[in-house]
């Protein structure tokens, strides 16, 4: 079985795949302090919970856009499971091309994102990932070609709770059916915004990438908050919730041998 780990900004996802199958999957808040004895005391118990015996964990891939995690979560793969993480770097073989002036500096999870996506969908391709930052990546012919990064909207709602001194905090979800986009009251007029206000940032701006490329382009979707935009966005076309952990399964079939590079340079 192979350990996938896909750590964010918020949260890292610990994934047990089996095949082309995702088995197990489970959330812990990021950290960078967290050891790897902390890691391996939680993990290990969900995993019994299961059924799953260290030793069923024959590999494991890791994506960070958090650096200060990366040290610990290898050494949890080394010293509870005995095995050689592969972590997602621009060394890698991706498959696609990453036609990028600094390849090294785009985020891993966006790589990873297009990989999957490109696997799934033929064509001009936009990846919108709704995390801690909401994430735009254009995939076009075999080519990652860059993209968009906004404030997710999480920060956004953060960010206007807390500078605005009279303004409460509320959930991410559109006014009530039935009440228009003019406010009636505070919360309203707070929903309103920062709802509709994002569905206009999703819009707009799929339509200028699109209007870049100069062809229309398939628009999938991933992250906690993927399904609440699409049922009230016109340009996204498929949610795949699995998006990113399907990436990191694909690129650990396509490149099991580079272990040995990973462990020196990072060791």
């Amino acid at each position: 079985m192979l350990l996938a780990i896909d750590v964010g900004n918020t949260n890292i996802v610990f994934a047990i795949c089996e095949g082309e199958t995702i088995r197990w999957r489970w959330r812990i808040s990021t950290d960078g302090q967290r050891t790897a004895d902390e890691y391996a005391v939680w993990l290990h118990q969900l995993m019994a919970l299961e059924g799953v015996e260290r030793t069923h964990i024959g590999a494991a891939i890791i994506a960070t856009v958090v650096p200060p995690t990366l040290f610990n979560l290898q050494r949890l793969c080394r010293k509870y499971f005995a095995i050689e993480a592969l972590v997602v770097d621009s060394r890698l073989d991706f498959g696609i091309e990453i036609d990028l002036p600094n390849p090294a500096e785009v985020g891993a999870d966006r790589i990873v994102n297009a990989v999957a996506a490109r696997s799934g969908w033929d064509g001009a391709l936009i990846i919108v990932d709704f995390g801690t930052a909401t994430t735009f990546d254009v995939v076009r012919d075999n080519r990652y070609i860059g993209g968009v990064i906004a404030p997710g909207i999480n920060l956004s709602m953060d960010a206007l709770y807390m500078a605005a001194a009279k303004l409460p905090r509320i959930a991410v979800e559109p006014p009530p059916e039935g009440l228009g986009v003019i406010g009636r009251d505070t919360v309203h007029a707070m929903q309103s915004g920062v709802f509709w206000g994002y569905v206009g940032l999703i819009e707009g701006l799929v339509a200028r990438i699109t209007g870049e490329l100069g062809v229309s382009a398939t628009v999938i979707a991933t992250g906690g908050l993927a399904t609440l935009f699409h049922r009230h966005s016109r340009v996204i076309d498929a949610v795949d919730g699995d998006l990113t952990i399907r990436g990191l399964m694909m690129l650990h079939q396509r490149n099991a041998g580079n272990h040995d590079l990973n462990r020196k340079e990072n060791e």
